[in-house]
């Protein structure tokens, strides 16, 4: 798997949390590519994290986070566990479907400073935290996927 470097820009703070993040999600993704569904799903380590369990969790991250707290939509928020019928064909399609339902709501918001609509009874928050957050989530976990992956067949790369 070839090494993919983060992006290099200079735009405004939106601009650069989203090409950021963008990064980091399709960093996650390249791991599940290229292994069958039992491979994603095996799980390396004793605590049972898996690929596919990954790609599931950053999608209910991001649709608990932008959609339901943020913006407040009446969403179905998605369960993170993967299935022993799960697929990755399935779970990277629900993925990239959440990141376009994401980037909306985030394009559309008229500030970074703009206030989450409920954060259940924890500390109110802004978007800008919200994206900071999804961030440093997303690459905690393509950081886990990249071990996982060299434990499963030995690819290595970002």
């Amino acid at each position: 798997m070839p090494d993919q470097k983060p992006p290099r820009l200079q735009g405004d703070e939106r601009e650069t949390l989203h090409a950021l993040l963008q990064y980091q999600r399709e960093s996650l993704v390249r791991k599940v590519s290229g292994l069958d569904d039992d491979a994603a799903r095996t799980s390396p380590v004793p605590t049972g994290t898996s690929l596919l369990w990954l790609v599931r969790h950053l999608a209910t991250a991001e649709t608990l986070w932008v959609l339901h707290r943020f913006a407040g939509q009446e969403v179905v928020i998605p369960d993170h566990t993967a299935a022993a019928d799960d697929s990755v064909v399935a779970a990277v399609d629900a993925y990239r479907a959440t990141w376009d339902r994401v980037d909306a709501v985030v394009a559309a918001a008229p500030s970074l400073d703009a206030r989450c609509h409920d954060t259940g009874a924890e500390s109110p928050v802004n978007l800008r935290w919200v994206l900071m957050h999804l961030l440093e989530e997303t690459a905690r976990h393509a950081g886990h996927a990249d071990v996982l992956r060299e434990l499963i067949d030995g690819e290595t790369g970002r």
